[in-house]
C-alpha cells in the first residue's frame, strides 16, 4: 500500500468519524452551490455538499467568505453519496454527492438559450438551493480562460509557506490584486462583449466563494470557476495542476467547438508550458496567450529563483501571437498593439463594437 493509499484511508476514516459527530450535535447538510457552464445541448451543474450548524449565530459561524481568516475556508466536513436532484430548463437529473461531497452533475437537453440561468439543487436532508450556470453560444468566435493566482490574484504559487501564509492566514479581504489586470479585463469585455470568462485554477473549491468575491470587488468579470480539490488521489498526495489546466482547457475546447480563446496567465508557475501545449495541439482553438511577467522579486517569492520557471519566448515554445507585460496595463497596450493591429479582420472580431 503506498503513502498515497494510506492518506485517502486516513482523510476518510477522519472525516466520517467528523461527520457523525456533527450529526449527533445537530448539523445538517448544507449545498454551496458554484457557477456552472454549458452550451445548446448540456450543461455542467457543479456544488458540494458540507456539514454545517444552524445554531451557530456567531461572527465566525456566518458564512461570509470574505473577512475571515484563510483558513477557516479549509476546516470543512464533506458529506459523501447523497441522493442529488438537479434540475435546469426543461431537465431534471439524479445522482448523489461523490466521495468528498461534490455534486458535478450533466444536464442534457436543458432548452436554455444562451446567457446566465439558475439551476435549482435538491439534496435529501439539506435547504434546497439555486445555483448560477452559464449557457454560451455555439456561434461565440472568442472565449477568455484566466488563472487566478499571480494572474489576478497576489498568491506567490507555488512557494509553499508563502502560499499557505496568504492563503491560510491573511484574512480573505485583505488579499490584493494584481495591478491593472482589472483594467486589461475590462478592456477584453469591451473588444468581445458576448466572450465568456473563465478562471481555471490549481487552487482548492474551498476558496470558492471568497474568490467570487474578490473578483466582484476589485471590477473582474464573473464567470465559471475550474477549481481543485486539494488532498490526497489514487495516483500521489497532491493532484496534479498541470494536468489538472490541460484537461480543463481539452474540455472547453470540446464544449465549443467554434471558439478561440485567450489564454492568460503568468511565468510564475507553468502557465507559459501548459499554453504551449494547449496551442501546439490545437493551434485553430488559440486566438493568443498572454503572459503576465513577475518581478525577480516576485518569483524569489514564488519559487526561490530570480528567473522563470520556463523561459517565454514565442520562438522557443509558440507558433500563436504572445503577449507579455509586468502587469495589467503593458498587456493592454500589448494586446491593443499585436492582436487588434495585426488581426482587425479576423472572426475574433466578430464581436467588436
Amino acid at each position: 500500500m503506498g503513502i498515497a493509499d494510506i492518506a485517502r484511508k486516513a482523510e476518510k476514516a477522519f472525516n466520517t468519524t467528523v461527520l457523525r459527530r456533527s450529526a449527533r450535535r445537530g448539523w445538517v447538510p448544507q449545498v454551496l452551490g458554484y457557477m456552472g457552464y454549458g452550451n445548446s445541448e448540456s450543461v455542467h451543474v457543479l456544488a458540494r455538499v458540507l456539514m454545517h450548524n444552524p445554531h451557530d449565530d456567531s461572527e465566525e459561524g456566518k458564512d461570509t467568505g470574505w473577512a475571515q481568516r484563510g483558513y477557516r475556508q479549509f476546516l470543512t466536513i464533506q458529506v459523501p453519496n447523497l441522493p442529488v436532484e438537479v434540475t435546469v430548463g426543461a431537465c431534471t437529473v439524479r445522482g448523489r454527492t461523490d466521495a468528498n461531497g461534490y455534486i458535478d452533475i450533466m444536464a442534457r437537453h436543458h432548452g436554455l438559450e444562451s446567457g446566465w440561468h439558475k439551476a435549482r439543487i435538491e439534496v435529501r436532508g439539506a435547504q434546497p438551493i439555486e445555483t448560477q450556470v452559464l449557457i454560451v453560444d455555439p456561434a461565440t468566435p472568442v472565449g477568455i480562460v484566466s488563472d487566478v493566482d499571480d494572474t489576478v490574484l497576489v498568491t506567490w504559487l507555488p512557494r509553499a509557506l508563502t502560499a499557505a501564509w496568504n492563503s491560510w492566514v491573511k484574512k480573505t479581504d485583505t488579499r490584493q490584486p494584481v495591478r491593472e489586470m482589472a483594467v486589461f479585463y475590462a478592456h477584453l469585455r469591451r473588444t468581445y462583449p458576448e466572450a465568456p470568462f473563465f478562471y481555471l485554477s490549481t487552487g482548492a473549491w474551498n476558496t470558492y466563494d471568497a474568490l467570487v468575491r474578490f473578483l466582484r470587488h476589485h471590477g473582474f468579470p464573473l464567470g465559471p470557476m475550474l477549481l481543485t480539490d486539494w488532498g490526497p488521489t489514487p495516483t500521489g498526495l497532491f493532484r496534479n495542476g498541470q494536468e489538472h489546466k490541460r484537461v480543463q482547457l481539452r474540455n472547453l475546447f470540446i464544449s465549443y467547438p467554434n471558439t478561440r480563446w485567450i489564454l492568460i496567465g503568468d511565468d510564475g508557475q507553468h502557465d507559459p508550458l501548459t499554453y504551449a501545449d494547449a496551442a501546439t495541439e490545437h493551434p485553430d482553438r488559440v486566438l493568443c496567450v498572454a503572459i503576465r511577467n513577475l518581478s525577480a522579486q516576485e518569483q524569489i517569492l514564488s519559487h526561490g529563483s530570480p528567473t522563470p520557471l520556463a523561459h517565454v519566448g514565442p520562438e522557443r515554445y509558440f507558433d500563436i501571437p504572445l503577449i507579455q507585460g509586468a502587469d495589467g496595463s503593458e498587456l493592454a497596450a500589448a494586446f491593443r498593439s499585436r492582436i487588434e493591429g495585426e488581426y482587425p479582420n479576423n472572426t475574433a472580431g466578430k464581436g467588436r463594437r
